[in-house]
């Protein structure tokens, strides 16, 4: 029997469109995951700097020509990261000296090329040496996200091998894919990480469904945003305005089994690092009653392609 996995989930707050000091905050807390001895470590979706949670909590910032908008949106380009930048070389090297593997959730700017104009909604997975193992860019935007992300494609839609096991990701909605989903289980995944802003009812059953029909561990995890972080060029909407302690953004980080059950339950309103070690003999165990890449798969009846070029 192999030895169980230490995954960490860091639901957290970063400094809201600030990438230096957010870079420095998860410093931080990679210090203190890998010191617990976690093996590898989850951000949740956009954690580099910060989810635009104001596209669902601003006044009017969806108006033609609003300057306000135009201005906050030209601040998340200036601190968004690029994955050539030398802001990632340092979360690499975060990654090599702790020795444990990331998952990061990133505003990704583009800093050349076809594409350069545009932002994505990206997740990066390092090794525990610092190498980069995978990119994905969310397949689509979901509705009002639309104003700040360009579409993706399906160059990361794989599971990659890293030093905690066989680790994939998706974004937000994207558990709601069924051809997504699918692409992650055929690739094999051991441990799945669920990006969210944060991880409400609805997402906790999306996540423990992932985990049941893919027979995987789901590391679920979400960020913290009081309404005391809504950024300073844009009005909360009148029920907020008044509350400064007001959470925006709640947590709900959760590990869910590959029966779909918890092993850590959800967590809400406080910035934490949750733990849980996997026993990844267990997947074998449910494999047993369901597994939707081998004998529910059906080849012969149904047929499955992927488009893996990077389209920018």
């Amino acid at each position: 029997m192999s030895a169980p996995v230490r995954v960490a989930l860091i639901q957290a707050r970063p400094v809201y469109y600030d990438l230096a000091r957010t870079i420095e905050a998860a410093r931080s807390l990679i210090s203190e995951a890998a010191g617990r001895g976690a093996q590898l470590a989850a951000f949740p979706e956009t954690f580099f700097p910060g989810y635009p949670a104001w596209l669902d909590c601003a006044v009017d910032y969806a108006r033609w020509d609003h300057p306000p908008t135009k201005q906050l949106y030209a601040r998340l380009v200036a601190n968004s990261l690029a994955v050539d930048s030398p802001e990632m070389r340092q979360l690499r090297e975060m990654a090599r000296e702790h020795h444990i593997a990331l998952a990061l959730g990133i505003n990704e700017r583009v800093s050349s090329g076809r594409g350069n104009r545009s932002l994505y909604n990206s997740i990066i997975i390092i090794d525990a040496d610092g190498a980069i193992l995978n990119h994905h860019r969310k397949l689509r935007p979901t509705y009002t996200e639309q104003l700040v992300w360009a579409q993706g494609d399906g160059a990361g839609l794989s599971a990659v091998d890293t030093a905690a096991g066989r680790v994939g990701a998706l974004i937000c909605w994207e558990h709601w894919m069924p051809q997504a989903r699918q692409a992650l289980h055929i690739s094999g995944e051991s441990i799945h990480i669920a990006m969210w802003p944060a991880v409400k009812e609805t997402h906790q059953i999306a996540s423990r469904h992932y985990a049941f029909e893919g027979r995987s561990f789901v590391l679920a995890v979400g960020s913290i945003m009081p309404a005391a972080d809504f950024p300073a060029e844009l009005d909360l909407a009148g029920d907020l305005r008044d509350k400064p302690e007001a959470t925006l953004l709640n947590g709900g980080s959760a590990v869910i089994g590959p029966d779909g059950n918890y092993l850590v339950e959800p967590v809400y309103g406080e910035e934490t690092i949750l733990y849980a070690d996997l026993d990844l003999t267990r997947i074998a165990e449910e494999q047993m009653a369901l597994d939707v890449t081998g004998g529910y798969a059906r080849d012969d009846i149904f047929s499955f392609e992927v488009n893996r070029r990077r389209s920018k």
